[in-house]
């Protein structure tokens, strides 16, 4: 009962609404699908603006929350195809179309399959790689830079751990099934990161953002004054921070 009740929270795939017909048709839009046992694990590439075969681009590969859908998360990110940068979403297993379980080891290891198959695109550029993620979708960022190391890494709303998250139900961490431990990546990775986080966030509390702000080597902890699900509250900085961001680290 413990372990169904972790993962209906953890990876609430019953509450999300289903997928518009609609978004999967995004101009551009390539299916890269992965196999496995029990069917297909759904995924997109959309290239940047000028990108092509002759004309190699950089490439953000995006994570979602856990209530969200790639269909969802597509066009928030349109700003970076119209900065030239490629757009790799690929879906959790259990969301939306994709077939299968959820879990921490199941979506990291799709997720490395997936970034292996994008990067070997004629299109994309592999010295200019990011990994940005939102809330869940910061977990699943930094479980493949585990294996894959990005020029840059982007958190959005992103926890410490699962397991410091789970302290607040008093359950102990060596019953976590799915840890996604962000401070431990972190405090491996030999590279500036870029965290967003809002002050007055009611779900993941801003104190977990400045925690791994601490924990990085090098990091920037962008605020705003907004909760979890209103960042940011105005684009303009939020995409002028990325942008400066990525020219630093020769990105853009």
């Amino acid at each position: 009962m413990l372990d169904t009740l972790q993962r209906r929270i953890v990876f609430p795939t019953g509450s999300i609404p289903a997928p518009p017909s609609g978004l999967a048709q995004a101009p551009g839009l390539v299916r890269v699908d992965l196999s496995i046992p029990k069917g297909t694990v759904e995924g997109w590439f959309i290239p940047g603006r000028g990108v092509s075969a002759t004309r190699p681009g950089p490439v953000v590969f995006f994570g979602h929350g856990n209530g969200e859908l790639i269909d969802y998360a597509a066009p928030g990110m349109e700003p970076y195809l119209r900065r030239g940068i490629s757009l790799a979403l690929m879906e959790y297993r259990g969301y939306g179309r994709s077939a299968g379980t959820p879990s921490e080891a199941a979506i990291v290891e799709d997720l490395v399959r997936f970034h292996d198959r994008i990067v070997g695109r004629d299109d994309v550029d592999p010295s200019r790689v990011i990994f940005h993620g939102r809330s869940l979708g910061g977990g699943v960022v930094c479980g493949l830079a585990r294996s894959r190391t990005p020029t840059a890494l982007i958190l959005e709303s992103t926890f410490r751990s699962v397991a410091v998250m789970a302290r607040r139900f008093l359950l102990p961490r060596f019953l976590v099934r799915d840890p996604f431990d962000n401070e431990a990546v972190l405090a491996d990775l030999k590279l500036p990161v870029l965290i967003f986080h809002g002050t007055r966030d009611e779900l993941i509390p801003y104190e977990h953002g400045q925690a791994l702000a601490a924990t990085a080597k090098d990091a920037k902890l962008v605020s705003f004054e907004c909760g979890h699900n209103d960042l940011p509250p105005k684009p303009k900085p939020y995409w002028q921070e990325i942008e400066t961001y990525l020219r630093a680290r020769g990105v853009l």
